[in-house]
């Protein structure tokens, strides 16, 4: 299974869309190495801007160069591109309805070392609240390679949540995708629990749970979300169809994002199923390996699967 860098991909793919649009202008605040921005810099230097350590004034910043009819794509960790800009990407993008690309680096644990101030635990359920965001988490190289070029396209605000470090690929390279559909990594039998995951550590991770509960007997189905917002909704009640029980999986507080927009799907369309969450819950991060996390918060594929059973009683 083939594993690339996510930050290269991110970054290659980016001078590639730059290649063909003289709009993409890249924003970063002072993270060249850390987000790989510095290739994108010797590219096109005159379409890089290193604003500092200066997260909001960077949004300001892209704000300004979309209302004159660029595509700014703006980089920094999640952390800084949720919590300290929240006002002026709400106000000075959204609410103007400008085609900010605002990435998101680190999310959740994958900050590891960092710790819990720089642990994005929250980020997504503060971003889906802005009217009209689409929200994405690739899972995997092959995704995000196929939808960055599309969010670039959209003329509106995006949040993309990056995870930076290397990923195997989950898809074949020419696999299609489309912003707002999820897909079916593993299809497991009639009555099977269905498994909704976001994001590369947690897809990679109900994988490994649904080979687990298979040495137990138990069929599982495993769906990639990629999309927050929209949620493919078409796609999950489908799915839902002759599932025995509903369980999301999100690197993420279990309020406000994924098991959140999972749970209003079923609440609103009256899907009486056995649903839980797997999740951060109600913590904040601190440091550790990524392992470490991951067992510590219970997000691994033991812990889901061990979840999974615990709902089929």
């Amino acid at each position: 299974m083939d594993t690339k860098e996510m930050r290269t991909v991110f970054i290659n793919t980016l001078v590639e869309s730059a290649r063909k649009d003289e709009r993409i202008v890249l924003i970063d605040a002072d993270l060249g190495k850390a987000g790989a921005t510095a290739s994108f810099a010797q590219t096109f230097p005159e379409r890089h801007i290193n604003v500092g350590v200066s997260e909001a004034n960077m949004i300001g910043v892209a704000a300004g160069l979309a209302s004159m009819g660029k595509i700014p794509v703006a980089q920094t960790f999640g952390c800084f591109a949720s919590r300290r800009v929240f006002d002026q990407f709400f106000i000075s993008v959204s609410y103007a309805k400008l085609p900010v690309k605002l990435v998101g680096t680190d999310p959740g644990i994958s900050a590891a070392f960092n710790g819990g101030t720089h642990m994005p635990f929250e980020d997504l359920g503060t971003m889906r609240l802005i009217p009209g965001l689409t929200i994405v988490e690739p899972s995997d190289p092959v995704s995000l390679a196929a939808l960055l070029p599309q969010l670039l396209d959209l003329d509106t605000p995006i949040y993309l949540r990056l995870y930076r470090k290397p990923l195997p690929a989950l898809y074949p390279e020419n696999a299609p995708f489309r912003i707002g559909k999820s897909k079916v990594l593993r299809q497991g039998g009639p009555g099977s629990i269905l498994i909704i995951a976001l994001g590369g550590i947690m897809v990679n991770e109900a994988l490994e749970a649904a080979k687990i509960l298979e040495g137990r007997g138990i069929s599982a189905t495993v769906i990639d979300t990629l999309t927050l917002k929209p949620l493919d909704k078409d796609g999950l009640l489908s799915a839902m169809k002759g599932a025995q029980a509903v369980l999301s999986c999100e690197n993420h507080q279990i309020h406000g994002a994924l098991g959140s927009a999972v749970a209003e799907l079923m609440a609103e369309y009256r899907i009486s199923l056995p649903f839980a969450r797997v999740g951060i819950r109600d913590e904040f991060g601190q440091v550790g390996t990524e392992q470490w996390l991951k067992t510590h918060y219970k997000l691994d594929s033991a812990s889901i699967a061990e979840a999974a059973a615990e709902l089929l009683k």
